[in-house]
């Protein structure tokens, strides 16, 4: 005990480091944990498609839109989702697939949904970029 007292005291900002690292993966841990949307890889994504028709949401700005979309994609972008929220009110009990460029700005968008009530949230991990990445086809308009 005495060795890792004077270890502690010899090194306080290794401690310090390691306490923030730690305390950052357990909120990121905590923040996976208690989201209330899930994530779904782009092959789990088609496979809903196919089965579950649910609402494609892209929420990526206008001109990302425009360089290639997944087809049958409702577009609207993330600054605009709240006000635009109740176009989307007859989804609040069905399956919806957010997604964007690389998946953060539809994780935003997928936090949004959720506390305005949707059930069946899921975010596509990885975004348009993981979709191009498993070959699958984007139209553009």
């Amino acid at each position: 005990m005495e060795q890792i007292i004077e270890f502690v005291g010899r090194h306080p900002i290794l401690i310090l480091s390691f306490v923030a690292v730690l305390g950052l993966l357990l909120y990121g841990e905590f923040r996976r944990l208690t989201r209330c949307w899930d994530e779904v890889a782009p092959q789990q994504a088609v496979l809903l498609i196919n089965h579950e028709e649910p609402l494609l949401l892209d929420v990526r700005e206008a001109n990302e839109v425009a360089e290639g979309r997944i087809k049958g994609a409702r577009h609207i972008p993330l600054g605009a989702l709240r006000q635009r929220m109740q176009e989307l009110e007859q989804w609040k009990d069905r399956d919806v697939i957010v997604y964007c460029r690389s998946g953060n700005r539809s994780a935003q968008a997928s936090d949004i949904l959720c506390k305005a009530g949707f059930q069946h949230v899921h975010n596509l991990k990885g975004g348009v970029l993981a979709w191009q990445n498993e070959n699958l086809p984007l139209v553009k308009k």
